[in-house]
């Protein structure tokens, strides 16, 4: 076939050992500096204040605006520790992302952790996991961003968008513009520069911050220590159940991993980014959880779950309209940082698949004056932007889900593979306690996915049957390792 490259003489032949190949850690590092002369690399300019605040806005989303409406009544004034069990649950998987990331830092995350220990073709499984939970994402968190922006219209200007440009045709609408026009105006950040693009999600993530400190200060203005008695009226049944709700609300941190190739000191700053992040997070989480109590009794959150809870309790409160509509520009916000974060990690995962030549080469075209992957983003922009604008996601937003629990489990795995065939890699960081750690986070990931409803795994199914069908009839043929053999792992030893 033109432009297809010709095997070296001394490639793998096929058979069932080739789909394993595995690509050398030292290989993957040599593709992300400078050095490399033979293909696209990404400017490192991206600090550990920049990278934790990257991480910190990926995770803040509408979910703690509204899951305090359905956790609350599951388990009580408890929900505070089950906010703390959900946290430990992430970290588990949080702590094995710090490792990896520390050690084989680049553009790929769990997609390159898994080329460089269980394989080419269970690394292209876990990219192609990461296509659905990215992609999709982007667009369903766009569709709710157009929803939230729709709501402080009209809760501060009395002003709501008309119906035809504010749902798409399958909601009685012609096209949900405000949906595309996010994702447009975080693709152009992200174009302009990594560097720029860090800026303006910092700059979000502390106002987000700001306006969940400012709702703590208003509810503990009506604070009442008698609405956290009894503090166990569920029992731990009630704290396990609000956990499984409120897990994923924290799901976000592994988006930093995707920076890889443009941290600076990333063996350092990525571990120390990750952990901090979801420590943040916690705090934060748990500070508005105790406020919101504190001003509200438990028993009137039932009946809440699909509300702005913060916004609904900022308003008995203060008695105004002025503090509901505060709090409902920090969703908003919220949700703006999060596309933008999860539109980077998206393309970075392609740029790193491209350059493996598991996807193809438009992908890691960068331009030379911005030092970013244009062609990829523009592609992402399209795709995401045309999901979003015409098709509603909400069925759809569980198979985010799934992706991501799938990646946790196999970084999990990773983690241990590592230890075993590559102890010779200097690490950043590692994950305490051996195996045990690791082992934990794949069993609680395993756990919430059997949670998951029949039409997701359907879905999910479905979606692994067409890449297994073009990664055979295409990426396999075309991968970098059919023609660099020598950039094949040994397992024990470098190559």
């Amino acid at each position: 076939m033109s432009g297809t490259p010709t095997p070296v003489r001394d490639a793998p032949s096929g058979g069932i050992r080739q789909i394993f190949r595995i690509k050398s850690p030292d290989a993957l590092l040599l593709e992300s500096t400078e050095s490399d002369q033979d293909g696209p690399h990404l400017k490192r300019s991206m600090g550990l204040f920049s990278l934790t605040l990257f991480s910190v806005g990926s995770i803040i989303g509408t979910g703690i605006f509204i899951v305090l409406g359905v956790a609350v009544p599951m388990a009580g004034p408890a929900v505070i520790f089950s906010f703390i069990l959900a946290a430990i649950a992430c970290m588990f998987s949080a702590l094995s992302y710090a490792e990896l990331a520390g050690t084989i830092p680049i553009s790929g995350s769990s997609y390159s952790y898994t080329y460089a220990t269980l394989g080419e073709v269970v690394a292209w499984i876990v990219g192609w996991c990461l296509m659905l939970e990215y992609g999709l994402a982007i667009s369903a968190t766009a569709v709710g961003w157009a929803q939230y922006l729709n709501a402080f219209l009209v809760d501060g200007f009395g002003v709501a968008l008309p119906l035809w440009m504010s749902n798409g045709p399958m909601e009685g609408g012609l096209i949900n513009l405000p949906a595309i026009v996010v994702i447009v105006l975080c693709g152009v950040f992200l174009i302009r520069g990594t560097s720029e693009s860090a800026k303006v999600n910092s700059a979000m993530v502390l106002l987000k911050i700001g306006i969940l400190i400012f709702f703590c200060v208003i509810a503990f203005s009506s604070f009442s220590a008698g609405n956290f008695k009894p503090l166990l009226p569920l029992g731990m049944v009630g704290i396990s159940a609000a956990a499984g709700q409120i897990f994923f609300s924290f799901i976000g941190f592994d988006g930093v991993s995707t920076a890889g190739e443009e941290a600076k000191n990333p063996k350092r700053n990525l571990p120390i980014a990750i952990i901090a992040s979801l420590v943040i997070v916690t705090a934060v989480y748990v500070l508005v959880a105790v406020a919101a109590i504190g001003a509200q009794p438990w028993q009137t959150f039932e009946g809440q779950g699909s509300e702005a809870v913060l916004a609904t309790i900022a308003q008995n409160v203060t008695g105004s309209a002025w503090a509901p509509v505060i709090i409902a520009l920090g969703a908003v916000i919220s949700i703006f940082s999060v596309v933008l974060v999860t539109m980077y990690g998206h393309t970075r995962i392609l740029f790193a698949m491209g350059r493996d030549g598991l996807l193809p080469k438009v992908f890691t075209r960068v331009s030379p004056r911005t030092q970013t992957p244009v062609f990829n983003t523009l592609i992402v922009i399209g795709i995401t932007g045309l999901l979003a604008g015409l098709i509603p996601l909400a069925n759809l937003a569980e198979a985010t889900s799934i992706g991501t629990l799938t990646a946790f489990i196999v970084v999990n795995i990773g983690v241990i593979v590592l230890r075993r065939t590559r102890p010779d890699l200097p690490r950043g960081f590692k994950v305490p306690w051996g195996p045990v750690l690791p082992i934990m986070g794949i069993l609680m990931n395993l756990y919430i996915m059997r949670y998951l409803r029949a039409e997701t795994w359907v879905i999910f199914l479905i979606w692994m049957a067409l890449g297994l069908v073009i990664y055979f009839t295409y990426s396999f043929k075309r991968a970098r390792l059919r023609y660099h053999p020598d950039e094949i792992g040994r397992h024990g030893k470098a190559t």
